[in-house]
């Protein structure tokens, strides 16, 4: 329930009733005045005061609330940090047990990462790109593909052979095209199709 309209004897007890229905803040939401209402004469002809009160988009909240219920669910307390900008929501995740939460290869970061990304874009606000690390994994993991890439690439080079890499998300496929592209030995490209989507890593062919 994002909106609901209320009535009450005067506008602050309307408000007062559908902030409490909504189970928010006075700063948490925006007010539209319906109907002052009336006092009437002598309380004849009194008309109640109506107001519209609709909760405001917060996908810094939303994304907290979101992250911490899952966090119950597991029996997980994780704290959320979260900063946002024009395009981007960046959130950090620490606690104890993160390992879980990050998964094999990242995987169940990523899958929290795209679940946060759908609720949080569930309205019509502008697209918000969401990236969700915890204890620095997504660096470490940046890390690491880049040594892949280059590695492979001075195998490709030597054996004038391709490579097709194990199957990665576009994060990190991005990671490996960025790492080779100035090579002009090498040429990358992506087969498949998610989330089973491979990169081929070949030896450049000229003229």
């Amino acid at each position: 329930m994002n909106s609901i309209e209320k009535t009450g004897k005067t506008v602050e007890l309307a408000i007062e009733s559908a902030l409490k229905t909504l189970g928010v803040n006075r700063d948490e939401v925006e007010v539209e005045i319906v109907d002052v209402g009336s006092k009437g004469i002598l309380g004849l002809g009194a008309k109640p005061a109506t107001v519209k009160v609709t909760v405001k988009f917060d996908p810094e909240k939303i994304a907290q609330t979101f992250i911490k219920d899952i966090g119950m669910g597991m029996g997980i307390l994780i704290d959320v940090k979260t900063n946002i900008t024009e395009k981007q929501l960046d959130i950090v995740l620490s606690g104890e047990n993160m390992g879980i939460l990050i998964g094999k290869r990242g995987q169940t970061l990523d899958a929290l990462q795209y679940l946060v990304s759908l609720a949080v874009n569930k309205g019509t606000a502008p697209f918000l790109n969401v990236v969700i690390d915890s204890e620095n994994y997504r660096k470490r993991r940046k890390e690491s593909l880049e040594k892949l890439a280059l590695n492979i690439a001075r195998k490709v080079k030597a054996t004038r052979k391709s490579v097709t890499l194990e199957p990665m998300n576009t994060f990190e496929r991005r990671i490996i095209h960025a790492t080779l592209q100035g090579d002009r030995q090498i040429a990358t490209h992506s087969e498949g199709n998610d989330p089973y989507r491979n990169i081929v890593i070949a030896p450049r062919r000229h003229g």
